[in-house]
Protein backbone atom coordinates (compact mmCIF):
# COMPACT_ATOMS: atom_id res chain seq x y z
CA UNK A 1 0.00 0.00 0.00
CA UNK A 2 2.86 2.34 0.80
CA UNK A 3 4.38 1.63 -2.60
CA UNK A 4 1.06 2.32 -4.25
CA UNK A 5 0.82 5.67 -2.48
CA UNK A 6 4.31 6.67 -3.67
CA UNK A 7 3.39 5.88 -7.27
CA UNK A 8 0.01 7.61 -7.13
CA UNK A 9 -0.42 9.89 -10.15
CA UNK A 10 -0.53 13.64 -9.50
CA UNK A 11 -4.06 14.74 -8.71
CA UNK A 12 -5.75 17.97 -9.71
CA UNK A 13 -6.76 20.49 -7.07
CA UNK A 14 -10.26 20.26 -8.59
CA UNK A 15 -12.43 17.76 -6.78
CA UNK A 16 -10.38 17.86 -3.58
CA UNK A 17 -11.34 19.73 -0.45
CA UNK A 18 -8.83 22.36 0.52
CA UNK A 19 -7.87 20.50 3.69
CA UNK A 20 -7.43 17.23 1.78
CA UNK A 21 -5.18 18.99 -0.69
CA UNK A 22 -2.98 20.35 2.12
CA UNK A 23 -2.86 16.90 3.71
CA UNK A 24 -1.76 15.29 0.42
CA UNK A 25 0.97 17.85 -0.18
CA UNK A 26 2.34 18.28 3.35
CA UNK A 27 1.83 14.95 5.09
CA UNK A 28 1.95 12.50 2.18
CA UNK A 29 4.28 14.37 -0.16
CA UNK A 30 1.92 13.84 -3.10
CA UNK A 31 2.42 16.39 -5.89
CA UNK A 32 -0.76 18.29 -6.71
CA UNK A 33 -0.72 20.35 -9.92
CA UNK A 34 -1.12 24.06 -9.34
CA UNK A 35 0.23 24.19 -5.79
CA UNK A 36 3.80 22.87 -6.17
CA UNK A 37 5.37 26.23 -5.40
CA UNK A 38 3.25 26.60 -2.26
CA UNK A 39 4.32 23.30 -0.70
CA UNK A 40 7.17 24.78 1.36
CA UNK A 41 4.98 27.59 2.66
CA UNK A 42 2.13 25.23 3.48
CA UNK A 43 4.57 23.07 5.41
CA UNK A 44 5.75 26.12 7.41
CA UNK A 45 2.15 27.04 8.17
CA UNK A 46 1.49 23.65 9.73
CA UNK A 47 4.79 22.80 11.41
CA UNK A 48 6.28 26.21 12.29
CA UNK A 49 3.25 28.52 12.60
CA UNK A 50 0.81 25.82 13.84
CA UNK A 51 -2.08 27.27 11.85
CA UNK A 52 -5.43 25.59 11.23
CA UNK A 53 -6.41 26.02 7.56
CA UNK A 54 -10.13 25.80 8.40
CA UNK A 55 -10.18 28.45 11.11
CA UNK A 56 -12.68 31.18 10.18
CA UNK A 57 -11.24 33.99 12.30
CA UNK A 58 -11.77 37.38 10.65
CA UNK A 59 -8.79 39.28 9.20
CA UNK A 60 -6.56 41.09 11.65
CA UNK A 61 -6.88 44.86 11.17
CA UNK A 62 -4.78 47.26 13.27
CA UNK A 63 -6.10 50.54 14.66
CA UNK A 64 -5.81 53.93 12.96
CA UNK A 65 -3.18 55.00 15.49
CA UNK A 66 -1.14 51.86 14.80
CA UNK A 67 -1.43 52.52 11.07
CA UNK A 68 -0.20 56.09 11.61
CA UNK A 69 2.76 54.88 13.66
CA UNK A 70 3.68 52.27 11.05
CA UNK A 71 3.40 54.82 8.24
CA UNK A 72 5.67 57.27 10.02
CA UNK A 73 8.56 54.79 9.97
CA UNK A 74 8.38 54.67 6.16
CA UNK A 75 7.24 58.24 5.56
CA UNK A 76 9.88 59.06 2.93
CA UNK A 77 9.45 55.74 1.13
CA UNK A 78 5.69 56.34 0.90
CA UNK A 79 6.24 59.80 -0.58
CA UNK A 80 8.64 58.44 -3.20
CA UNK A 81 6.26 55.57 -4.05
CA UNK A 82 3.23 57.71 -4.95
CA UNK A 83 3.82 57.93 -8.70
CA UNK A 84 4.49 54.19 -9.02
CA UNK A 85 1.36 53.35 -7.01
CA UNK A 86 -0.74 55.59 -9.25
CA UNK A 87 0.72 54.04 -12.38
CA UNK A 88 0.16 50.49 -11.15
CA UNK A 89 -3.41 51.18 -10.01
CA UNK A 90 -4.23 52.72 -13.40
CA UNK A 91 -3.31 49.32 -14.89
CA UNK A 92 -4.98 46.95 -12.41
CA UNK A 93 -7.76 49.07 -10.91
CA UNK A 94 -10.25 48.47 -13.74
CA UNK A 95 -9.94 44.71 -13.07
CA UNK A 96 -11.07 45.29 -9.43
CA UNK A 97 -7.63 44.96 -7.88
CA UNK A 98 -6.46 46.76 -4.76
CA UNK A 99 -2.86 48.01 -4.56
CA UNK A 100 -1.29 47.66 -1.11
CA UNK A 101 2.05 49.01 0.12
CA UNK A 102 3.03 46.94 3.15
CA UNK A 103 5.83 47.24 5.68
CA UNK A 104 8.25 44.47 6.64
CA UNK A 105 5.70 43.05 9.09
CA UNK A 106 3.10 42.60 6.34
CA UNK A 107 0.93 45.53 7.48
CA UNK A 108 -0.83 47.46 4.69
CA UNK A 109 0.16 51.05 5.46
CA UNK A 110 -0.80 52.69 2.14
CA UNK A 111 -3.16 51.72 -0.64
CA UNK A 112 -5.04 52.44 -3.84
CA UNK A 113 -8.53 51.03 -4.30
CA UNK A 114 -12.18 51.65 -5.12
CA UNK A 115 -13.60 53.36 -2.02
CA UNK A 116 -17.15 52.30 -2.94
CA UNK A 117 -16.06 48.69 -2.30
CA UNK A 118 -14.11 49.48 0.88
CA UNK A 119 -16.38 47.47 3.19
CA UNK A 120 -16.04 44.31 1.07
CA UNK A 121 -12.28 44.75 0.81
CA UNK A 122 -12.00 45.27 4.58
CA UNK A 123 -14.00 42.10 5.19
CA UNK A 124 -11.38 40.21 3.16
CA UNK A 125 -8.52 42.07 4.88
CA UNK A 126 -7.15 43.59 1.67
CA UNK A 127 -7.43 47.19 2.77
CA UNK A 128 -5.53 49.72 4.84
CA UNK A 129 -4.42 48.25 8.20
CA UNK A 130 -4.67 44.61 7.14
CA UNK A 131 -1.98 42.37 8.64
CA UNK A 132 -0.71 39.73 6.19
CA UNK A 133 2.27 38.11 7.86
CA UNK A 134 2.54 34.41 7.03
CA UNK A 135 2.55 33.59 10.75
CA UNK A 136 -0.99 35.03 11.07
CA UNK A 137 -2.68 34.50 7.71
CA UNK A 138 -0.72 31.58 6.32
CA UNK A 139 0.43 31.38 2.70
CA UNK A 140 -0.34 34.66 0.90
CA UNK A 141 1.26 37.04 -1.56
CA UNK A 142 2.50 39.47 1.09
CA UNK A 143 3.57 37.32 4.02
CA UNK A 144 5.15 34.58 1.91
CA UNK A 145 6.94 37.22 -0.16
CA UNK A 146 8.44 38.57 3.08
CA UNK A 147 9.44 35.12 4.32
CA UNK A 148 10.95 33.93 1.01
CA UNK A 149 12.37 37.36 0.04
CA UNK A 150 11.11 36.96 -3.53
CA UNK A 151 8.14 37.91 -5.70
CA UNK A 152 5.21 35.64 -4.86
CA UNK A 153 1.93 34.97 -6.66
CA UNK A 154 -0.86 33.14 -4.78
CA UNK A 155 -4.06 32.32 -6.67
CA UNK A 156 -7.28 31.36 -4.88
CA UNK A 157 -6.90 27.78 -3.50
CA UNK A 158 -3.12 28.17 -3.28
CA UNK A 159 -3.70 30.14 -0.06
CA UNK A 160 -3.31 28.12 3.14
CA UNK A 161 -6.45 29.31 4.88
CA UNK A 162 -9.72 28.24 3.28
CA UNK A 163 -11.11 31.69 4.14
CA UNK A 164 -8.84 33.19 1.47
CA UNK A 165 -9.77 30.71 -1.29
CA UNK A 166 -11.46 33.46 -3.34
CA UNK A 167 -8.48 35.85 -3.18
CA UNK A 168 -5.76 36.31 -5.79
CA UNK A 169 -2.65 38.27 -4.88
CA UNK A 170 0.77 39.13 -6.28
CA UNK A 171 3.47 40.53 -3.98
CA UNK A 172 6.92 41.92 -4.91
CA UNK A 173 9.62 42.85 -2.37
CA UNK A 174 11.06 46.37 -2.21
CA UNK A 175 14.67 46.54 -1.05
CA UNK A 176 16.26 49.59 0.55
CA UNK A 177 19.46 51.20 -0.78
CA UNK A 178 21.55 48.97 1.48
CA UNK A 179 20.07 45.77 0.05
CA UNK A 180 17.67 44.95 2.91
CA UNK A 181 13.92 44.32 2.68
CA UNK A 182 12.09 47.61 3.26
CA UNK A 183 8.51 46.93 2.12
CA UNK A 184 6.26 44.82 -0.11
CA UNK A 185 4.11 46.00 -3.01
CA UNK A 186 1.00 43.86 -3.48
CA UNK A 187 -1.94 43.72 -5.86
CA UNK A 188 -4.93 41.72 -4.60
CA UNK A 189 -8.35 40.83 -5.97
CA UNK A 190 -11.39 39.07 -4.54
CA UNK A 191 -13.00 38.72 -7.97
CA UNK A 192 -13.82 34.99 -8.40
CA UNK A 193 -13.40 35.32 -12.18
CA UNK A 194 -9.72 36.23 -11.89
CA UNK A 195 -7.67 33.70 -13.83
CA UNK A 196 -4.13 32.58 -13.07
CA UNK A 197 -3.02 33.87 -16.48
CA UNK A 198 -4.46 37.32 -15.73
CA UNK A 199 -2.76 37.28 -12.32
CA UNK A 200 0.56 36.51 -14.02
CA UNK A 201 0.26 39.73 -16.05
CA UNK A 202 -0.57 41.66 -12.87
CA UNK A 203 2.47 40.08 -11.19
CA UNK A 204 4.70 41.38 -13.99
CA UNK A 205 3.32 44.92 -13.62
CA UNK A 206 3.72 44.75 -9.84
CA UNK A 207 7.38 43.74 -10.12
CA UNK A 208 8.09 46.63 -12.50
CA UNK A 209 6.48 49.11 -10.09
CA UNK A 210 8.33 47.67 -7.09
CA UNK A 211 11.62 48.01 -8.99
CA UNK A 212 10.69 51.60 -9.84
CA UNK A 213 10.19 52.37 -6.15
CA UNK A 214 13.54 50.76 -5.34
CA UNK A 215 15.26 52.93 -7.93
CA UNK A 216 13.62 56.09 -6.59
CA UNK A 217 14.65 55.48 -2.98
CA UNK A 218 18.19 54.48 -4.04
CA UNK A 219 18.63 57.67 -6.07
CA UNK A 220 17.20 59.81 -3.27
CA UNK A 221 19.45 58.16 -0.70
CA UNK A 222 22.55 58.69 -2.87
CA UNK A 223 21.51 62.04 -4.31
CA UNK A 224 24.93 63.54 -3.41
CA UNK A 225 26.71 60.91 -5.55
CA UNK A 226 27.00 59.92 -9.19
CA UNK A 227 24.27 57.34 -9.87
CA UNK A 228 24.87 54.62 -12.45
CA UNK A 229 22.06 52.54 -13.97
CA UNK A 230 23.45 49.66 -16.03
CA UNK A 231 22.23 46.58 -17.88
CA UNK A 232 23.92 44.03 -20.18
CA UNK A 233 23.37 44.85 -23.85
CA UNK A 234 20.47 42.86 -25.25
CA UNK A 235 19.05 42.00 -21.82
CA UNK A 236 16.13 43.68 -20.09
CA UNK A 237 15.96 41.21 -17.22
CA UNK A 238 19.04 42.38 -15.30
CA UNK A 239 19.58 46.03 -14.36
CA UNK A 240 21.69 47.34 -11.49
CA UNK A 241 22.27 50.57 -9.61
CA UNK A 242 25.61 51.84 -8.31
CA UNK A 243 26.56 55.09 -6.57
CA UNK A 244 30.10 56.46 -6.81
CA UNK A 245 31.90 59.54 -5.52
CA UNK A 246 33.96 62.03 -7.53
CA UNK A 247 36.92 59.65 -7.35
CA UNK A 248 34.80 56.80 -8.74
CA UNK A 249 34.91 54.88 -5.48
CA UNK A 250 31.73 52.83 -5.03
CA UNK A 251 29.56 54.23 -2.24
CA UNK A 252 26.53 52.03 -2.70
CA UNK A 253 25.01 49.17 -4.69
CA UNK A 254 21.44 47.93 -4.89
CA UNK A 255 20.55 44.35 -3.97
CA UNK A 256 20.89 43.08 -7.55
CA UNK A 257 24.32 44.68 -8.01
CA UNK A 258 25.40 43.22 -4.67
CA UNK A 259 24.42 39.73 -5.76
CA UNK A 260 25.71 40.01 -9.33
CA UNK A 261 29.09 41.57 -8.45
CA UNK A 262 29.54 39.80 -5.08
CA UNK A 263 29.46 43.07 -3.11
CA UNK A 264 28.72 43.50 0.58
CA UNK A 265 28.94 46.21 3.24
CA UNK A 266 32.40 45.11 4.33
CA UNK A 267 33.84 45.45 0.81
CA UNK A 268 32.13 48.79 0.22
CA UNK A 269 33.19 50.23 3.57
CA UNK A 270 36.78 49.14 2.92
CA UNK A 271 36.79 51.01 -0.40
CA UNK A 272 36.24 49.63 -3.87
CA UNK A 273 36.91 51.30 -7.23
CA UNK A 274 34.37 51.31 -10.03
CA UNK A 275 37.18 50.09 -12.31
CA UNK A 276 36.93 46.66 -10.65
CA UNK A 277 33.52 46.30 -12.33
CA UNK A 278 33.64 48.41 -15.51
CA UNK A 279 36.31 49.71 -17.87
CA UNK A 280 35.62 53.40 -18.49
CA UNK A 281 37.11 56.78 -19.36
CA UNK A 282 37.09 58.89 -16.20
CA UNK A 283 36.38 62.03 -18.27
CA UNK A 284 32.75 60.88 -18.23
CA UNK A 285 32.62 61.91 -14.59
CA UNK A 286 34.06 65.35 -15.26
CA UNK A 287 31.21 66.41 -17.51
CA UNK A 288 29.95 69.75 -16.20
CA UNK A 289 26.49 69.45 -17.72
CA UNK A 290 23.80 68.52 -15.20
CA UNK A 291 22.47 65.89 -17.61
CA UNK A 292 22.59 62.12 -17.82
CA UNK A 293 25.51 60.69 -19.79
CA UNK A 294 24.87 57.59 -21.91
CA UNK A 295 27.75 55.19 -22.51
CA UNK A 296 28.56 51.61 -23.45
CA UNK A 297 31.09 50.08 -21.06
CA UNK A 298 32.77 46.70 -20.82
CA UNK A 299 32.75 44.51 -17.74
CA UNK A 300 36.30 44.56 -16.45
CA UNK A 301 38.31 41.62 -17.75
CA UNK A 302 35.61 40.57 -20.24
CA UNK A 303 34.22 41.49 -23.66
CA UNK A 304 30.69 41.85 -22.27
CA UNK A 305 29.20 45.27 -23.20
CA UNK A 306 26.77 47.04 -20.86
CA UNK A 307 24.41 49.94 -21.53
CA UNK A 308 25.05 52.58 -18.88
CA UNK A 309 23.32 55.81 -17.90
CA UNK A 310 25.32 58.05 -15.54
CA UNK A 311 23.44 60.70 -13.55
CA UNK A 312 25.47 63.55 -11.96
CA UNK A 313 24.88 64.42 -8.29
CA UNK A 314 21.63 66.31 -7.78
CA UNK A 315 23.06 68.70 -5.24
CA UNK A 316 26.02 70.16 -7.09
CA UNK A 317 28.86 71.71 -5.15
CA UNK A 318 26.62 73.31 -2.51
CA UNK A 319 25.45 69.95 -1.20
CA UNK A 320 21.89 71.31 -1.22
CA UNK A 321 19.15 70.14 -3.60
CA UNK A 322 16.26 72.15 -4.96
CA UNK A 323 12.94 70.21 -5.04
CA UNK A 324 13.06 70.19 -8.85
CA UNK A 325 16.64 68.85 -8.98
CA UNK A 326 15.83 66.17 -6.41
CA UNK A 327 12.71 65.11 -8.34
CA UNK A 328 14.60 64.83 -11.63
CA UNK A 329 17.47 62.95 -10.01
CA UNK A 330 15.20 60.32 -8.43
CA UNK A 331 13.25 59.63 -11.64
CA UNK A 332 13.64 55.94 -12.65
CA UNK A 333 15.87 55.22 -15.66
CA UNK A 334 15.74 51.43 -15.96
CA UNK A 335 13.01 51.57 -18.59
CA UNK A 336 15.14 53.55 -21.05
CA UNK A 337 18.42 51.64 -20.75
CA UNK A 338 17.64 49.50 -23.78
CA UNK A 339 16.86 52.56 -25.92
CA UNK A 340 19.87 54.78 -25.24
CA UNK A 341 21.72 56.54 -28.11
CA UNK A 342 24.84 54.50 -27.48
CA UNK A 343 26.42 54.89 -30.89
CA UNK A 344 28.32 57.88 -29.49
CA UNK A 345 31.49 57.60 -27.45
CA UNK A 346 32.00 59.38 -24.10
CA UNK A 347 32.02 63.17 -24.60
CA UNK A 348 35.30 64.70 -25.75
CA UNK A 349 36.19 68.23 -26.80
CA UNK A 350 37.55 68.92 -30.27
CA UNK A 351 41.04 70.37 -29.88
CA UNK A 352 41.20 69.46 -26.19
CA UNK A 353 43.34 66.97 -24.33
CA UNK A 354 43.30 63.36 -25.42
CA UNK A 355 41.40 61.28 -22.82
CA UNK A 356 44.53 59.42 -21.69
CA UNK A 357 46.43 62.69 -21.13
CA UNK A 358 43.47 64.28 -19.37
CA UNK A 359 43.27 61.26 -17.05
CA UNK A 360 46.98 61.46 -16.20
CA UNK A 361 46.76 65.19 -15.42
CA UNK A 362 43.63 64.85 -13.27
CA UNK A 363 45.02 61.86 -11.40
CA UNK A 364 48.19 63.85 -10.66
CA UNK A 365 46.12 66.77 -9.35
CA UNK A 366 44.02 64.51 -7.12
CA UNK A 367 47.10 62.88 -5.59
CA UNK A 368 48.96 66.17 -4.98
CA UNK A 369 46.21 68.46 -3.65
CA UNK A 370 48.26 69.35 -0.55
CA UNK A 371 51.15 70.56 -2.70
CA UNK A 372 51.71 73.67 -4.79
CA UNK A 373 50.74 72.41 -8.27
CA UNK A 374 52.43 74.47 -10.98
CA UNK A 375 51.08 74.85 -14.49
CA UNK A 376 54.48 73.88 -15.87
CA UNK A 377 54.36 70.50 -14.13
CA UNK A 378 50.91 69.74 -15.54
CA UNK A 379 51.93 70.81 -19.02
CA UNK A 380 54.94 68.51 -18.81
CA UNK A 381 52.72 65.58 -17.83
CA UNK A 382 50.52 66.31 -20.85
CA UNK A 383 53.65 66.73 -23.03
CA UNK A 384 52.47 70.14 -24.27
CA UNK A 385 53.64 73.72 -24.02
CA UNK A 386 52.18 75.69 -21.11
CA UNK A 387 50.07 77.87 -23.43
CA UNK A 388 48.79 74.92 -25.48
CA UNK A 389 48.10 72.89 -22.34
CA UNK A 390 46.07 75.65 -20.63
CA UNK A 391 43.90 76.09 -23.72
CA UNK A 392 43.42 72.33 -24.28
CA UNK A 393 42.64 71.71 -20.58
CA UNK A 394 39.92 74.35 -20.61
CA UNK A 395 38.40 72.88 -23.77
CA UNK A 396 38.33 69.38 -22.26
CA UNK A 397 37.31 70.15 -18.66
CA UNK A 398 35.31 73.32 -19.15
CA UNK A 399 37.35 75.46 -16.72
CA UNK A 400 40.98 76.68 -16.45
CA UNK A 401 43.50 74.44 -14.65
CA UNK A 402 43.75 76.72 -11.57
CA UNK A 403 39.96 76.79 -11.15
CA UNK A 404 39.81 73.01 -11.52
CA UNK A 405 42.46 72.54 -8.80
CA UNK A 406 40.55 74.84 -6.43
CA UNK A 407 37.31 73.01 -7.18
CA UNK A 408 38.87 69.61 -6.47
CA UNK A 409 40.29 70.95 -3.20
CA UNK A 410 36.84 72.20 -2.19
CA UNK A 411 35.29 68.84 -3.11
CA UNK A 412 37.91 67.08 -1.00
CA UNK A 413 37.13 69.45 1.89
CA UNK A 414 33.42 68.61 1.49
CA UNK A 415 34.15 64.90 1.85
CA UNK A 416 36.19 65.54 4.99
CA UNK A 417 33.45 67.76 6.46
CA UNK A 418 30.86 65.08 5.78
CA UNK A 419 32.84 62.02 6.88
CA UNK A 420 35.26 63.16 9.61
CA UNK A 421 35.32 65.21 12.82
CA UNK A 422 38.53 67.04 11.93
CA UNK A 423 38.52 70.77 12.82
CA UNK A 424 37.93 73.05 9.84
CA UNK A 425 41.44 74.48 10.28
CA UNK A 426 42.98 71.02 9.80
CA UNK A 427 40.70 70.23 6.89
CA UNK A 428 41.93 73.40 5.17
CA UNK A 429 45.55 72.19 5.31
CA UNK A 430 44.71 68.60 4.32
CA UNK A 431 42.69 69.84 1.33
CA UNK A 432 45.57 72.01 0.12
CA UNK A 433 44.61 75.51 1.29
CA UNK A 434 47.01 77.79 3.13
CA UNK A 435 44.71 78.31 6.12
CA UNK A 436 41.09 78.23 7.27
CA UNK A 437 40.21 81.65 5.84
CA UNK A 438 41.64 80.63 2.45
CA UNK A 439 39.38 77.56 2.47
CA UNK A 440 36.35 79.53 3.65
CA UNK A 441 36.70 82.11 0.88
CA UNK A 442 36.85 79.59 -1.94
CA UNK A 443 34.32 77.25 -0.29
CA UNK A 444 31.71 80.02 -0.04
CA UNK A 445 32.39 81.15 -3.62
CA UNK A 446 31.81 77.69 -5.05
CA UNK A 447 29.10 76.28 -2.75
CA UNK A 448 27.39 79.42 -1.49
CA UNK A 449 27.79 78.46 2.19
CA UNK A 450 30.58 78.39 4.76
CA UNK A 451 32.39 75.14 5.66
CA UNK A 452 30.84 75.16 9.16
CA UNK A 453 27.31 75.57 7.81
CA UNK A 454 27.90 72.85 5.22
CA UNK A 455 29.02 70.43 7.96
CA UNK A 456 25.93 71.27 10.03
CA UNK A 457 23.61 70.62 7.10
CA UNK A 458 25.35 67.37 6.22
CA UNK A 459 24.64 66.13 9.75
CA UNK A 460 21.08 67.41 10.16
CA UNK A 461 19.54 66.69 6.76
CA UNK A 462 16.73 64.09 6.88
CA UNK A 463 17.59 60.51 6.03
CA UNK A 464 15.36 58.36 3.86
CA UNK A 465 15.92 55.27 6.02
CA UNK A 466 15.21 55.70 9.75
CA UNK A 467 17.22 52.55 10.59
CA UNK A 468 20.40 53.55 8.71
CA UNK A 469 22.35 54.78 11.75
CA UNK A 470 21.53 51.64 13.69
CA UNK A 471 22.84 49.47 10.86
CA UNK A 472 26.04 51.46 10.56
CA UNK A 473 26.60 51.20 14.30
CA UNK A 474 26.08 47.46 14.09
CA UNK A 475 28.63 47.22 11.28
CA UNK A 476 31.11 49.12 13.37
Amino acid sequence: MAVANKKRAPRSIDGLSHVDCIDLVVHKGTPVPGVEEMATSWRRCLTAHHLDPEIQAPPHIITEKEIKDSRELLRNLILLAQEELDRLYAIVGPQQYVVLLCDRDGIAIHHRGNDSMADAYKDSGIWLGGVWSEQIEGTNGIGTCITDQRATMVHRGQHFRTRHANLSCAGAPISDPLGRLAAVLDTSSMNPETTEQALSLVMAATKVSARGIEERIFREYFRHAWNIAAAPCGSSDVAVLLAVDNDQQILGADHIARRLFSLNDELLNRGMALSTIFEYDSSIFRCKRMQDVAARLLRTGTDEPWNVLITPPACGMSGLCSPTDALLHSRPRFGILAHLPLSVDPPTSRGGLAPARANRVCEYIDSHLQENIGLEVLAEIAQLSVHHFARAFRQSLGIPPHNYIVQRRVEHAQQLLRNTDLPVSEIAIVAGFTDQSHLARHFRTITGVSPSLARLRFRTEPDILPHRSTQLEANN
